[in-house]
């Protein structure tokens, strides 16, 4: 007999962050999330994101042994500016067994329609910068630092159970070059002399927060028509920033301003922390701290988070300016790889970008959709 039990105590959010770490514990290309930041995204006491969002989370329990778990989320401030009733599933993680995954769905699906929604989507989480995309191909590659790993089945379950595809992000893994091609440096030249753009790279932490804020005002607007998404308020920008900054590797930071001083450019870029987090098995303690130290300062693949342009300014060579020095700086570490983060398959200006690389696209992941009412 299966059982579903809500998560309402600090127990049951410790067991719900932590099954799907023992469920790929013996796969070699699941690579857990920070075990601490996951269970604060479901903490409205540390995530503001719950000013104009509501959560749930379930536990699934068969023969008294966990074997499932899922959350539920509705983004009010989403469904209300596009006038849908939209609720959304994450963090869906079960054991083989259809029977497992249905009586999650179902949960989930019993609470969106108590709230007034009338389809389900996901996975998908509370913003565009939280884990989002079931995995459908890529299955025997490494999974990045801030993605969904998950088995084959779990597709196979859920378009089982009636949903289908709404959006799929691909993912492309891009060998770095051995120098800058000159048509980057042409465009770089052109965003310089033609347009009067200027790179800016902070050499301290504290000067991040001289751009931060504006260049996230900027991703806003930059992001606004992107699948799922709505912007993000100064308290969630917040939220998001003191997850990051200890972390950030100011060499793969870089701002761009206009001529009259205004941010219209953002990249960030992170080495790779996947293969140190999974030997950690996503705990900062004892010695997760010190791997994730060590990668940041040693690596030969780094994670391509965003690029984002104002999109005023697009075709007047930013992404060339940021792409000459990103190039040059993972040169001088010796980076071999990049692994692009989830771009959504028809954002052409996202896709277009890579066309002078050379690469791969290894993993594809997905949103589904449902009709609940």
């Amino acid at each position: 007999m299966i059982t579903i039990k809500e998560v309402k105590t600090y127990l049951d959010g410790i067991r719900f962050t932590e099954f799907p770490n023992k469920l790929y514990k013996k796969n070699p290309y699941f690579v857990p999330a920070l075990s601490l930041d996951e269970r604060n995204v479901f903490n409205p006491k540390v995530n503001p994101i719950f000013e104009y969002c509501e959560a749930v989370r379930y536990l699934a329990y068969k023969d008294g042994k966990i074997v499932g778990r899922i959350a539920g989320i509705i983004n009010h401030r989403w469904n209300e500016a596009y006038q849908i009733k939209k609720g959304r599933f994450t963090r869906l993680d079960m054991i083989d067994d259809i029977e497992v995954t249905k009586a999650l769905i179902d949960k989930v699906t019993e609470w969106s329609l108590a709230k007034g929604m009338d389809t389900l989507i996901g996975p998908i989480g509370f913003t565009d910068l939280d884990r989002q995309g079931m995995l459908v191909h890529g299955f025997d590659q490494l999974n990045m630092f801030i993605t969904i790993y998950n088995h084959p089945y779990y597709m196979e379950h859920i378009e089982k159970l009636g949903f289908v595809k709404d959006v799929d992000w691909t993912e492309k893994q891009i060998k770095w070059p051995t120098e800058v091609s000159d048509k980057i440096k042409r465009g770089a030249e052109i965003a310089r002399k033609r347009y009067g753009y200027e790179l800016i790279k902070c050499t301290k932490k504290k000067d991040v927060f001289n751009y931060i804020y504006e260049a996230l005002a900027m991703y806003n607007v930059a992001f606004n028509e992107l699948y799922g998404f709505f912007p993000i308020t100064n308290k969630v920008m917040d939220y998001y920033i003191n997850q990051m900054i200890a972390l950030v590797s100011l060499e793969y930071l870089w701002f761009v301003k206009d001529k009259e001083g205004k941010i219209v450019g953002l990249t960030l870029i992170m080495p790779s922390l996947a293969k140190e987090n999974k030997k950690s098995n996503g705990k900062l303690l004892p010695f997760g701290i010190f791997r994730i130290l060590r990668a940041l300062k040693h690596h030969d693949v780094i994670d391509l988070y965003f690029i984002a342009v104002d999109p005023k300014h697009h075709g007047k060579g930013l992404i060339a300016l940021m792409f000459e020095d990103g190039i040059q700086t993972g040169i001088k570490h010796g980076v071999r790889f990049a692994e692009t983060g989830p771009e959504l398959e028809l954002n052409t200006n996202i896709q277009n970008q890579w066309k002078d690389f050379e690469y791969v696209e290894h993993k594809r992941r997905r949103c589904y959709t449902k009709p609940i009412a």
